[in-house]
């Protein structure tokens, strides 16, 4: 089984190459129904991604992570400033201004999300979880989005951060 850490930078480069698909249909001027081919998927892959983080990752970074608290706390707000960017999209006629506006928003806390997340998280949780362990949490990982696929009764409220962290902090 793939090793957690190394699934999690899977997602990331997938989630970079739908933004720059984006970028090229709007140079393209695409239809909205084009548009919402590739974000309706996106969208629902930010938020998976961030709940299967928030339910397999973190929680063991907390444990085993030499600077777990803040890493976490940083996560989980990055996660509710994405998903109030998708909502905000939702709201607005894809392909319109405030639509790319709020795309645009998703797009830079995903993008700084995942750049303190490769750069402190990720490299923090392989030097303090076994290989064993990362590779057991890659199963975990890959049987949430199997039983959370296309949404299926996933989460997407806001998450509380001191409340998320007093139910896995020990």
């Amino acid at each position: 089984m793939p090793d957690l850490c190394d699934l999690i930078l899977d997602e990331h480069e997938g989630f970079r190459r739908r933004f720059a698909e984006l970028d090229s249909l709007r140079a393209a001027a695409a239809a909205p129904e084009r548009l919402a081919r590739v974000w309706g998927p996106l969208a629902e892959q930010l938020e998976l991604h961030a709940s299967a983080e928030e339910s397999v990752f973190y929680p063991h970074l907390l444990q085993e992570g030499k600077r777990g608290e803040d890493e976490t706390t940083d996560a989980i707000n990055d996660h509710n400033d994405i998903r109030d960017a998708i909502r905000q999209a939702a709201s607005e006629d894809t392909g319109a201004a405030r639509w790319w506006e709020a795309v645009a928003s998703a797009r830079a806390a995903n993008s700084d999300h995942m750049a303190e997340e490769e750069r402190e998280a990720i490299p923090d949780f392989r030097v303090s979880a076994p290989d064993a362990e990362r590779e057991a949490l890659g199963a975990a990982f890959v049987a949430y989005h199997d039983e959370h696929a296309g949404g299926r009764g996933l989460d997407t409220a806001n998450k509380d951060t001191d409340a998320y962290l007093a139910r896995h902090d020990a």
